[in-house]
């Protein structure tokens, strides 16, 4: 891609659905966040490498702004001063994945703990005792589902294509987004279990999650 993607260059207006209004005051400032890669666990020796992945691209969505910004790996200490401006950070497996490979790039702060950040995954794992994907989360709450799978990221990177991954980020960052939006309007997200759909109750009220750090 000949144009490189930076803070200002690539932003979009997107309003969330009328269901998932934020009800909490504008003045938070709440961040979804999500990033892709240059690598598979396979090509650095495992999940436990995910200082080695590389940053293809990272979308996040302001809920003040309310549009996404785009990142690529030259970027990447805008990404970082942009996540610093949170009230909240929110993400699914963003503190072990995403933070994993983007902790590579900066050494002035340890994201996890400077950054305020709400992980639905380590959330849901805890109510239930196990994980669930996004994509499970999101069929079943939002009838709603990833736009394509991770490994075919993966090969656009190889491939130079650079705006699909975009895209695609941008879906997860939405779907992430609505999900969390779901569950703090309707107190619950919903999941599958033995073919039969269930509802998980769920507390994510912003202000008193953002009170939390």
């Amino acid at each position: 891609m000949s144009e490189q993607l930076d803070l200002f260059s690539d932003s979009s207006k997107d309003e969330p659905d009328p269901q998932n209004v934020l009800k909490t005051p504008s003045s938070k400032r709440t961040l979804y966040f999500d990033l892709e890669t240059q690598k598979s666990a396979e090509e650095v020796g495992g999940w436990e490498n995910t200082h080695c992945m590389g940053l293809a691209v990272g979308v996040v969505w302001d809920s003040c702004e309310q549009e996404y910004f785009t990142y690529q790996e030259s970027t990447t200490k805008q990404l970082v001063k942009k996540l610093q401006t949170a009230d909240l950070v929110v993400g699914f497996n963003v503190k072990k994945f995403d933070y994993g490979v983007l902790q590579h790039y900066t050494r002035d702060i340890s994201l996890i703990d400077d950054i305020p950040t709400f992980d639905m995954l380590d959330y849901i794992k805890d109510k239930l005792g196990h994980r669930l994907s996004l994509n499970h989360l999101a069929e079943n709450t939002l009838n709603a589902k990833k736009s394509a799978d991770g490994l075919i990221s993966l090969q656009w990177y190889k491939d130079g294509e650079i705006e699909k991954i975009v895209d695609y980020c941008k879906q997860d960052v939405k779907v992430t987004r609505d999900l969390f939006l779901y569950g703090e309007s309707n107190g619950h997200v919903k999941y599958k279990s033995r073919g039969i759909v269930k509802e998980l109750e769920v507390d994510w009220n912003t202000r008193n999650l953002a009170s939390l750090f």
